[in-house]
C-alpha cells in the first residue's frame, strides 16, 4: 500500500514539473532524430522501439526539446533513470567520446538554419 502512495506521489509530482516547462520536441524533429541515431544513442541496439530520453532529466530541469533528447532503448532509458549522463556512460562502460562526437554531428545535421 505504501508503494502506490509513493509511486502516486512521484507521478504527480513528475506531472507538476511536466507542466512547469515548454516542451518543444515536434513529432517531425523526433523522426529525425530517430532516423539520424538508427537505433540506441547509448548502446546503438536497433532492435525494438525507441523512447525519448532526455539527456538533461526533467527532475534537473531539462525538457523535451531537440537539443535535449535522444532515442533510447527501453533497457538504457530506464537504467539512466534521472542520472546525470556522463556518470552513468561510465558506470555503464560505454563509450562517452563517440556518443558525445555523434550528438554534435547529428545536432548539427538537425539544427535549424538560422537566418543571416
Amino acid at each position: 500500500m505504501a508503494s502506490r502512495r509513493r509511486a502516486a506521489t512521484y507521478a504527480r509530482r513528475r506531472q507538476r514539473r511536466m507542466a512547469r516547462v515548454t516542451h518543444d520536441l515536434t513529432p517531425q524533429q523526433w523522426r529525425a532524430l530517430v532516423e539520424a541515431w538508427a537505433g540506441c544513442a547509448y548502446c546503438g541496439k536497433d532492435d525494438g522501439a525507441l523512447q525519448k530520453d532526455c539527456m538533461l532529466p526533467i527532475s534537473r530541469g531539462g525538457r523535451y526539446t531537440l537539443t535535449n533528447v535522444v532515442p533510447a532503448c527501453r533497457s538504457c532509458n530506464a537504467s539512466k533513470c534521472n542520472s546525470e549522463l556522463t556518470t552513468w556512460m561510465r558506470r555503464k562502460r560505454l563509450d562517452e567520446r563517440a556518443f558525445l562526437t555523434r550528438l554534435g554531428e547529428i545536432s548539427l545535421a538537425l539544427a535549424p538554419a538560422s537566418d543571416p
